[in-house]
């Protein structure tokens, strides 16, 4: 049934990413990340007041939010701290890059995540796991050359370097995601509640140093329709990954690689509403990630 979660929230993820290069162009990117958090943490809001005023009810639609511990709180501003760095990268990179090379890149999270899961999880892939593992990484090692067709140079294009870094703190939230609901025992609308609330404080915080106090800014903004949808679909996805996640057959590693698929949707989608370049080019690496998702989930 996991499986059939990370599915759901691949899909999700998919038109998540779409939305997401359409609020960021021509704005800044730190209040549009603000934007996409309030609407998802207005999704959330009113099962918290479900949970404070009509506990029972919200306990039998299945959406109650426990009360948990200080130091709980802490270990949920922790992930708070490391997805606000990754989003912030991820942002700016996409407003910089193409979505089909950001979108690939961000695909090599698995390797990081297998890294993880072997040594923090000891989870042990098989060989199938193993062959899909290098062909998603020497996958996205061909779309370096794709993009150099484009003007983007992976060796000097700062943007790249901010989307690898994004990638890799993602990977490590995804590792810290497993503690979180398999340790703790916090059930996926807790977890998405505090986190997208702690993570609303740090842009803020950002914001007012960055944004707030600049008139110009400000009236550049332009608010679309795209950027609460951002939000919702990515609250949407999460649920759905963290209801994965509760499963204790589940496997991060594979969990990971299942999500890899939502390139399907950014690819194609993103290459035909975007026009952006080269797309037959890179329906090639598509495809060899996209097996290598296959193998491990064949395996």
């Amino acid at each position: 049934m996991w499986m059939y979660l990370g599915l759901l929230a691949a899909l999700f993820l998919g038109l998540h990413n779409l939305c997401k290069k359409h609020a960021v162009q021509g704005n800044e990117v730190f209040p549009v990340l603000l934007g996409t958090l309030i609407a998802g943490f207005l999704v959330i809001l009113p099962f918290y007041l479900g949970s404070v005023f009509y506990p029972t009810t919200t306990k039998e639609i299945g959406f109650y939010i426990e009360p948990i511990s200080w130091s709980t709180h802490g270990f949920i501003f922790i992930k708070s701290m490391i997805m606000a760095a990754s989003w912030i990268l991820a942002y700016q990179a996409l407003k910089h890059l193409p979505l089909t090379i950001v979108t690939p890149i961000r695909s090599a999270g698995p390797f990081f995540t297998f890294i993880g899961a072997i040594f923090i999880y000891n989870e042990a892939p098989n060989t199938y796991q193993w062959m899909g593992f290098f062909m998603i990484i020497l996958s996205v090692l061909l779309y370096s050359k794709i993009g150099k067709k484009e003007g983007i140079h992976f060796k000097s294009n700062k943007w790249i370097f901010a989307i690898i870094a994004a990638t890799f703190l993602g990977a490590s939230s995804g590792l810290y995601d497993k503690f979180l609901v398999q340790t703790l025992l916090l059930n996926p609308q807790t977890l998405q509640f505090w986190f997208c609330l702690y993570t609303i404080l740090i842009l803020i915080l950002i914001l007012s140093i960055t944004w707030f106090p600049y008139a110009q800014k400000r009236r550049d903004f332009k608010f679309r329709w795209s950027i609460p949808a951002v939000g919702i679909l990515l609250q949407t996805a999460d649920y759905f990954y963290f209801k994965a996640l509760q499963d204790p057959e589940a496997l991060i590693m594979l969990l990971s690689a299942i999500k890899r698929s939502q390139i399907i949707i950014a690819v194609v989608l993103g290459g035909l509403l975007f026009k952006e370049k080269n797309k037959r080019k890179k329906l090639i690496p598509l495809a060899g990630i996209m097996i290598g998702v296959f193998l491990i989930l064949y395996s």
